[in-house]
């Protein structure tokens, strides 16, 4: 929010550019909402014993949730369709009317006894405004930002107020008992301007135009930015990949040519004692050589090795950056289509366990559909880190989630099916009920103590 205040935004544009970016949360929100009402709706099922009446009547679980089944799955089609072209399209406008955004020069604000440079060439200070509509000022300093070598010009005056103008594209400053300092130096030689004396025009009234045709006349919404690949389909960005693997590998043979080149090269000196300076490449054993030629060799091997050494780290840096961006592609290419199958499992895991649990509302069937969530969402982002640092798959990076979750999505509507009493609190106790008695005395026995 820091990047739109000040920038003369209505509420409409602000609002047009959340919306814009609230587009991209979709993928991600459909299927919890799945999860969510999944839950609800068994559990409100199975708490009115609705579920059970259809059991009585032949009616298995399998059959309830097939045609809600069939409408998730349906779902899940349209979320791929929204994630592959409407989603794109979004982000392309959102990341354009952003950069647009911070990119512009702030609406005009002025601010008493503050310094503003909103008005392009020109700093200025008025120390108090007022009178109806902020018209009347009072101690305006104006000063013209400009090189050394281009004429110097400040302005004071006591008074003055802001006027309407016949070009809206300009703002209309009227200043009273004022000075204009200025020093014309443009185009003169130094030792000129160095003699140049300061000249000051007194004045009873002055005119000044302003043009603030840059904050006024600037396109928030105008596309600047086309090529992203959070702009593309799932088939262009299969180009885009191909693309990316061509120059990347282009990259990589330029990167290891040089070291290659270093590691086949002798460690050099000159021997001054044969001909004259003449540089030995040679293999040579350094025990042969003198002490200062020795030391030569040393300092002439370790500025070798440390220079192999800077450009590895260069290199390693440069590669980790390519299989960064490499695998974002190819994680964001494959979600468009992991997204839409995380539906058909949240929506098994959720009527399984709405019919389990066996309890509607918004109380447990809440608490239990976001941990799902926050399990889901925390796996996605562990491998997205992890294949970003380019130790795992970015395909397999992108569907781990999903492989994780759909065996637990099986079990469990195997559990609903065969009618498991998975949540029920008197089966654990049973289960541990051994151990609890070895370490509790009977009841019985305490009213004789």
């Amino acid at each position: 929010m820091s990047q739109l205040t000040g920038k003369g935004l209505t509420y409409g544009e602000i609002s047009k550019l959340l919306f814009y970016l609230g587009m991209s949360v979709v993928s991600m929100v459909l299927p919890l909402t799945i999860l969510l009402s999944s839950i609800m709706t068994f559990g409100d099922f199975g708490e009115r014993y609705e579920l059970a009446a259809m059991k009585a009547a032949g009616i298995s679980l399998l059959r309830v949730m097939m045609p809600l089944l069939i409408t998730v799955s349906f779902l899940a089609g349209i979320l791929f369709l929204f994630s592959n072209n409407i989603i794109p399209d979004f982000q392309r406008k959102a990341k354009n009317m952003l950069f647009n955004i911070v990119s512009s020069k702030p609406a005009l604000n002025f601010t008493p006894g503050v310094f503003i440079d909103q008005i392009s060439g020109y700093s200025v200070k008025f120390d108090k405004i007022y009178g109806e509509g902020g018209q009347k000022l009072e101690g305006v300093f104006l000063h013209k930002n400009a090189s050394p070598y281009d004429n110097q010009q400040t302005i004071i005056a006591k008074k003055g107020k802001f006027a309407n103008a016949e070009d809206r594209n300009y703002l209309k400053l009227i200043l009273y008992d004022g000075y204009v300092y200025e020093d014309n130096i443009s185009g003169k030689p130094y030792e000129e301007r160095k003699k140049q004396p300061n000249q000051s025009v007194k004045f009873d009234s002055l005119v000044y135009h302003f043009d603030i045709s840059e904050l006024i006349n600037n396109a928030i919404e105008k596309e600047k930015i086309t090529e992203d690949y959070r702009f593309q389909t799932y088939g262009e960005v299969n180009g885009t990949l191909e693309k990316n693997r061509k120059s990347n590998l282009v990259s990589l043979t330029s990167m290891a040519s040089p070291v290659i080149s270093q590691t086949n090269n002798y460690v050099q000196y000159i021997d001054k004692t044969k001909q004259q300076d003449k540089v030995i490449k040679e293999p040579y054993k350094i025990d042969t050589l003198k002490k200062d030629k020795k030391l030569e060799v040393l300092w002439s091997a370790y500025n070798k090795i440390e220079t192999l050494k800077a450009a590895t780290d260069s290199n390693e840096t440069a590669i980790s950056d390519i299989v960064k961006s490499h695998n974002k592609i190819v994680m964001y290419q494959q979600r468009i289509v992991s997204y839409s199958f995380t539906c058909i499992i949240f929506f098994l895991i959720g009527a399984s366990l709405g019919s389990i649990i066996r309890k509607g509302g918004m109380g447990l069937p809440v608490i239990i559909a976001i941990v799902i969530f926050i399990i889901f969402y925390v796996l996605n982002l562990t491998v997205e880190n992890i294949s970003w640092k380019g130790k795992l798959n970015p395909y397999l990076a992108a569907w781990i989630p999903n492989i994780v979750l759909f065996p637990f999505s099986v079990w469990i509507t195997y559990k609903a099916l065969t009618d498991s009493q998975l949540f029920d609190i008197e089966k654990y106790k049973a289960l541990f009920k051994p151990l609890i008695d070895k370490f509790s005395k009977p009841k019985e026995h305490q009213r004789y103590q």
